[in-house]
């Protein structure tokens, strides 16, 4: 069953998925897909090609061509795309449930602290939780991160 985290209250989603993605790379070598709508996908990719030279990380969108595909890390996927090419862990910067995420071994869930965001996403919350997934709550704002 698809492992959840839950990280709430992230002052800035793109910036935390940035970071977030650099130590899934550099920790655990993992192969991940980066889900949410064109704007925040096109934030998310601008946000990577400003890190710093030793903090790169490779990274495509999913209309690239599929040898591309196949060799990078990290894919942005937009919602309406169809199903990714891999299925380790899913990072979740969207509105929306992401389709298949249960067929990841990982979903990690990424909300903000606006009201609007917080709302939908503790409706994401309770659809993983009376469906039996076990969420592992991350509150930033406690962490001060």
């Amino acid at each position: 069953m698809t492992g959840i985290d839950f990280h709430f209250n992230a002052p800035d989603k793109v910036l935390h998925a940035c970071r977030l993605l650099r130590k899934a790379l550099r920790l655990h070598d993992a192969r991940l897909v980066v889900i949410g709508e064109p704007e925040t996908l096109d934030a998310v990719d601008a946000a990577l090609w400003a890190l710093s030279p030793v903090d790169f990380i490779a990274h495509c969108r999913s209309d690239a061509e599929g040898h591309v595909i196949a060799r990078t890390p990290v894919l942005l996927l937009d919602v309406d795309s169809g199903p990714a090419p891999h299925r380790q862990v899913l990072v979740n910067v969207g509105a929306a449930l992401p389709a298949g995420f249960e067929r990841f071994d990982r979903l990690i869930d990424i909300v903000s602290g606006d009201p609007e965001d917080r709302q939908i996403g503790r409706a994401r919350w309770k659809h993983y939780a009376t469906r039996g997934y076990a969420i592992t709550p991350h509150d930033f704002a406690k962490a001060g991160a």
